[in-house]
Parts: C-alpha cells; sequence; structure tokens
C-alpha cells in the first residue's frame, strides 16, 4: 500500500472532524457538491436560502493543488476533451449527489458519523462504477485533450482567487445563510489554511473516491482505494474519541434522509457519470487545479447543476420529525423524473463514446 495515500485519506478524515468541531455541519467535514451548491448560492445562482455561503475549502483544494502541481512542475494547461459533454457530466453528478444529499467525500465522512443511510448510498455508487467500467472495456472514452495556453489551464485557479478576494472585501455582493447548513461553517481563514493542506496532499497522492474503485475491479489495484478506507476509520475514530458517534443508524441523520431507493439511484448517477468523467468531484477539483481545463469546465457544470437541483427543486430533503411524526425525508417528483432523464442521458453519452464500426 502506498503510504502518500494512506496518509492523505487519514488527513482529510482528520480535516474533516477537525472542520466538523469548529463550525461546518454534522457529517459534513468537507463535501464537494454541498460546499458548491453553497457557492452557488452565495453567487445567487439559486435561491435555497440555508444553502448560501462561500466555502474556503473549495478554494483552498483548488489552489492547494495548483501550489503543489507548480512546485512538483506538473502543471500543464490542457483541454479540449468533449468539453461540452463534461459540462452536461458535471452537472449531472452534481444532480444525483443532491439527491443523495452528499458527494461521495461525504459518503464516507457519514459512514464514519454511523449514517446507515450512506452505506446504500456506497452500494449505489458501487452499482454506478460497474456500470461505467463495463462501458469503459467496451473502449469508451471522451478522447485526448490537448495543450492550450497557461490563461487556460489558470482559469479556475484565478476564479477561486478572485471568488475569495470578493468576499473578503465586498460581502454585501454575496447571499449568506441565515439558518440551515449554510450558517454553519469553520472560521473562513482556518478552512482555507486546511484545505490549502488537503489539496496539496490531494495532488501528490492522486486520491479519488471513483478510481479506488475503478482500479480495484479493473487492474486489482488496492491503492488508491487504501485512502478511502482511511477516510472512514479517522472519520469514525475521531467521532468516537469526540463522543459524536452514537452507533450506527438510519434514524435521523444529520442532513441525511431515509428514502433509501433515492439514496441507492442519486449514488448511482453519481458513480457513474464519474467513471466517464474520470474522477470523483474531488478529483475534478484537484485535476482543475492542475491547469485541466476539461475538470474546469466540469467544476462549473457541477456549479450550474446545483442551481438547476434547487432552482427546480429536484435535490432531496432530510428526514425530520413534524409533530411527532417521522418523516424519512426523499426527493420530490420533480427530482424523481431528473433522475430518470439522467439515466437517459449517461446512457446516451456512454453509447455515443464507443468505439465505431470501421
Amino acid at each position: 500500500m502506498n503510504p502518500i495515500i494512506i496518509g492523505t485519506g487519514v488527513a482529510v478524515g482528520l480535516a474533516a472532524v477537525v472542520l466538523t468541531m469548529l463550525g461546518n455541519p454534522a457529517n459534513m467535514g468537507f463535501c464537494i457538491a454541498c460546499f458548491l451548491r453553497d457557492i452557488a448560492g452565495a453567487c445567487k445562482f439559486h435561491q435555497a436560502p440555508v444553502v448560501q455561503y462561500v466555502r474556503p475549502e473549495i478554494v483552498g483544494l483548488v489552489l492547494g493543488s495548483t501550489i503543489m502541481s507548480l512546485a512538483n512542475k506538473e502543471f500543464k494547461a490542457r483541454a479540449g476533451s468533449s468539453p461540452a459533454v463534461r459540462f452536461v457530466l458535471g452537472a449531472c453528478v452534481m444532480i444525483g449527489a443532491l439527491v443523495f444529499l452528499g458527494c461521495p467525500l461525504r459518503m464516507v465522512i457519514r459512514m464514519g458519523g454511523g449514517d446507515l443511510n450512506a452505506f446504500v448510498g456506497l452500494a449505489g455508487f458501487a452499482t454506478g462504477i460497474l456500470i461505467g467500467i463495463y462501458f469503459l472495456k467496451k473502449g469508451f472514452s471522451l478522447k485526448r485533450n490537448y495543450n492550450v495556453t497557461m490563461t487556460e489551464g489558470f482559469t479556475l485557479p484565478g476564479a477561486m482567487v478572485l471568488l475569495f478576494a470578493l468576499v473578503t472585501i465586498a460581502p454585501a455582493l454575496f447571499a449568506f445563510s441565515k439558518a440551515g447548513p449554510g450558517s454553519k461553517h469553520a472560521p473562513a481563514m482556518i478552512a482555507l489554511v486546511v484545505a490549502l493542506v488537503i489539496g496539496a496532499l490531494a495532488q501528490k497522492s492522486r486520491i479519488c473516491m471513483v478510481g479506488g474503485m475503478r482500479d480495484a475491479v479493473m487492474f486489482k489495484d488496492f491503492n488508491l482505494l487504501s485512502g478511502f478506507v482511511a477516510i472512514f476509520f479517522t472519520v469514525l475514530v475521531g467521532n468516537m474519541v469526540l463522543g459524536n458517534f452514537k452507533g450506527f443508524s438510519t434514524y435521523m441523520q444529520p442532513i441525511a434522509h431515509a428514502s433509501q431507493m433515492w439514496n441507492y439511484l442519486g449514488m448511482v448517477v453519481v458513480g457513474w457519470g464519474s467513471v466517464l468523467l474520470g474522477g470523483c468531484p474531488l478529483r475534478q477539483l484537484i485535476l482543475a487545479g492542475e491547469g485541466n481545463g476539461d475538470s474546469a469546465v466540469t467544476v462549473f457544470g457541477m456549479i450550474a447543476g446545483a442551481a438547476i437541483a434547487h432552482n427546480f427543486k429536484l435535490a432531496g430533503g432530510a428526514a425530520s420529525l413534524q409533530n411527532g411524526v417521522y418523516k424519512i425525508g426523499g426527493i420530490g417528483m420533480n427530482g424523481q423524473i431528473a433522475v430518470g432523464i439522467i439515466f437517459v442521458i449517461l446512457l446516451a453519452v456512454s453509447l455515443m463514446n464507443l468505439p465505431k464500426d470501421e
């Protein structure tokens, strides 16, 4: 096993526990989907009042990757691998994640917090990855990318610097939640510094939630998967030490629902779409930090997906107690229809990008 990957997993798990202790929502120390959704809300791309905040963690992850890749002479500006398709896939993955209420990273963090609903999501995630692997073995490809100008490579890192500068200098330009998950956050500078370290480590180790399962199935290589496991056990032990672990249960988990079919299907979308993209949402941020313009387009697609999910009421609703009655939460008809449409989109993309018969 690669000690750098395991060490990165431990660091990610510790960061999630510490940031939660310092104010981030429970079982959400790090969530790429949730944090991009909050940024979309802060920029007023959607109007859901409880999920609006410029998350410094996203800025730090991208810039940490940029700094490490520049230091290692691995920063390479490249793009041109089906950018429009990647934008659409990014939006689809985001909608799937918000149906489940979390990206693959938050799925593992939720598992470490005792949320059995996340284990259902894991089953869906694995199913989606297996579907994606089937098409990879058939020759699926979004084609190669090409060397481009440095302007392209610095697009997302530059956007992150501008975003953080604007929210620091002119916060009135943005919307901020006064209640709900968006109102809960660790101190901004601490979150930024922690994320810078994690971004640098993730760039060095190439850790990826999707890549771990893909490599284990296709190549019997468990290195990346060891990082996945390290995050889980670090979060689990951290919660036990802090007294936050109350056992494994599906009942009233923080910012989660117990509609198991949609937990499963939402993460099928995330797994399948991420395999087609070549990496999970975390990996897309890290690649964009390295100068990959295609990953930057994917991240912009995720932000658009978050806006779509909340503007059109596609996202999952958390379980709740209403007048003493337990409501399992889940998604409404709009979200259910959207998941069905996304499956059609993923199948179409998968089939249309197979090798053509001569």
